[in-house]
Formats: C-alpha cells, structure tokens, sequence
C-alpha cells in the first residue's frame, strides 16, 4: 500500500511533467473530433477527482457505502470543458490529492480492505479504489502522449506537404 500512497502522491506532477513545454496550439489540439484534447483530458482528469475523492472518503467513513459512477463523456460534452481554466483545475487537482494525504499517511491495514459499492460495477476495496486512482493518472499520461504525438505527426505531415507544393 506504501507504494500506492506514493503514486497517488505523484499524480499531479506526472501530469505536469506530461504537459511541460507545451504550446497552447498543443494542449488544444484534438488529434479527431470525437477525441479528446490534452486540455479537455486535464479538465476530466480534475473531476474524476473530484468524484474520487468523495468515493474514497465514503467507503473510509461509511460502513459500504453506495458510489456513484459518472459520465465522463455527458461531463466533457456538457461542461463547457474547452473554456474552464486549465491551471485552476491543476490547483483543483493538486488540493485534491494533498488533501487526502494526511488520511493516507495515517491508513491501517484494515482501512484499505473497507469495502464501497458501485451499482453498476459491484463491490471493491479502498485499495482497489486506490489502485484504480494511479492507473486513471498513468492512462492520462499515456493518452496525452498519444496526443502529443499526434499534434507533432500532424504538423510533419503538414510541412511535407507544403514542401510538396513548393516543388
């Protein structure tokens, strides 16, 4: 659990190490219109937390609480994602994660095995929820890479074709 609590820790600096560097064309960039940019993926990353971090604390406080699932793509669609403020959903972010860490810092083992329960997904752990919290953040990452790639395939593509025609 040690090292679970330490990546959880991390996640807001993966993901400024993810994004760092980057233009505002490239955080913008949607590799498809039905895809996601690297700013609506930070948006999304941000009220996931938001929802997790409730989730956490019930299962912790309450004796197996019910949780509540959202829906990610009625959120980004409906949100107005690509006009909310990147860098306060970061600090949003950040807040989040720091705010549990006194709670996690302080977990027994018996903690970790308390026990939420999802209506549409069935039983899991506060581990497994933990769990599933590191790999939401190192998925993103690899989803902002995909973009990242995508946004730089785009432009090779572009200025290829511009030689093309100057030819």
């Amino acid at each position: 659990m040690e090292d679970l609590i330490k990546e959880y820790a991390s996640g807001y600096q993966m993901l400024r190490d993810a994004i760092e560097g980057l233009t505002e064309e490239e955080l913008r960039y949607k590799p498809a219109p039905d895809k996601w940019s690297i700013h609506q993926i930070l948006i999304h990353v941000t009220d996931s937390e938001i929802s997790s971090t409730s989730r956490l604390k019930k299962v912790l406080a309450e004796d197996e609480p019910t949780l509540i699932s959202f829906d990610q793509d009625a959120w980004a669609n409906n949100l107005g994602y690509d006009v909310l403020d990147r860098e306060q959903y970061l600090l949003l972010f950040k807040l989040l994660r720091s705010s549990m860490q006194t709670i996690l810092d302080n977990l027994t083992s018996e903690q970790s095995e308390r026990v939420g329960v999802y209506v549409d997904q069935g039983r899991f752990t506060f581990k497994q929820l933990m769990e599933y919290r590191a790999e939401h953040i190192r998925n993103h990452v690899a989803q902002i890479e995909r973009v990242k790639k995508a946004y730089y395939d785009n432009q090779t593509t572009k200025i290829k074709r511009s030689e093309t025609i100057a030819e």
